[in-house]
């Protein structure tokens, strides 16, 4: 079953912020944390990039972290992890050293510079303005689509967007999902309408159109948008239940099944696929094998909804050429 607002934030200690320039077609996604919480990172795409996600490993020292920033902007939006911190410091946060407090903000980026906006920013790009205002920004509830760090995403075929969705585990621990697709690969079967992620949604946050019944020759041929234009769907997994960095790592490699459940293709050499898993500490619990299983396997359901949701929820960019909708191809012809 969903979360009361089938979002992240059904997660206690979470909240998202989004922020985008629309003539730079490029945005932000911020994820502040009520209090210091416990993260990893599984990176399984070949072109990935990020900002201090080594701290992440379970034989790093660093213990906490404050935020989670999600990009577009390529290498660019990398700049995007200072925004927060300037945020998260003027408020007192971040690892105590001496005198000073430094935030602790992994960031992972994805390739928006192709896809019609100006990226004419002169000498500084503007993620790092972009991630404070996304800072402002954060709350509990928030849209999905062309938002935030999914503003510019797009997939080969369809636009791309920031989706997000939650379920409560059988033990009653709260998992939530948010995703920034921007996917080498597809996320519907052939030309469409129906979803890969399809047999596992929960009503019809995506449509509720289910699966075909059968897939034909053309429903399973493979498209990609090829080497000139990287691609990456960037992910945070979430939970209130009690983990550590170790059981953290876990959560994160089971979680990119999702991805392989939403998109036709995922982790390719140009793709820079991850995700990152965070516990907020909110409900003590001893965390064995077995129940991380169940979470990791509701981690894994809760991002393909994620994605599926992203995409369906996009509107197009206001470019010549760009990449129809879900909505502007299939509303229509399904109603």
């Amino acid at each position: 079953m969903a979360g009361r607002l089938n979002l992240i934030t059904d997660v206690p200690g979470i909240r998202i912020g989004n922020a985008h320039d629309a003539r730079l077609a490029s945005g932000v996604t911020v994820a502040l944390f009520d209090r210091p919480a416990v993260a990893s990172v599984f990176v399984a795409g070949g072109g990935a990039a990020g900002r201090d996600q080594e701290c992440l490993e379970p034989d790093r020292t660093v213990e906490r972290i404050d935020a989670i920033a999600l990009s577009g902007g390529s290498g660019f939006g990398l700049d995007a992890g200072s925004g927060v911190q300037a945020w998260l410091r003027e408020r007192g946060r971040g690892l105590p050293v001496g005198a000073t407090r430094v935030p602790i903000v992994p960031s992972a980026i994805l390739f928006d510079l192709l896809n019609g906006g100006a990226k004419d920013w002169g000498r500084f790009p503007p993620y790092r303005d972009l991630a404070y205002l996304a800072c402002d920004a954060a709350a509990g509830v928030f849209r999905l689509g062309t938002e935030g760090g999914g503003y510019g995403a797009t997939t080969v075929n369809l636009k791309g967007g920031l989706g997000s969705a939650s379920a409560a585990t059988p033990r009653g621990f709260t998992v939530g999902a948010l995703a920034c697709v921007n996917a080498i690969g597809s996320a519907v079967v052939g030309d469409g309408p129906h979803f890969w992620a399809a047999p596992f949604e929960h009503g019809a946050e995506f449509g509720g159109l289910g699966a075909p019944l059968r897939l034909s020759d053309a429903d399973r041929r493979l498209r990609w948008k090829g080497q000139s234009q990287p691609a990456t769907t960037l992910c945070l997994v979430a939970t209130d239940a009690t983990l550590t960095k170790a059981q953290l790592k876990r959560l994160a490699i089971m979680a990119q099944g999702g991805l392989a459940k939403a998109l036709r293709l995922s982790h390719a050499p140009a793709d820079g696929d991850t995700v990152f898993a965070v516990s907020t500490l909110a409900r003590p619990t001893e965390a064995g094998p077995e129940m991380l299983t169940e979470l990791g396997a509701m981690a894994s359901d809760c991002l393909a909804r994620a994605i599926a949701r992203g995409v369906h929820a996009a509107t197009a960019l206001p470019f010549e050429g760009a990449l129809e909708s879900w909505s502007d191809r299939f509303d229509g012809a399904i109603r």
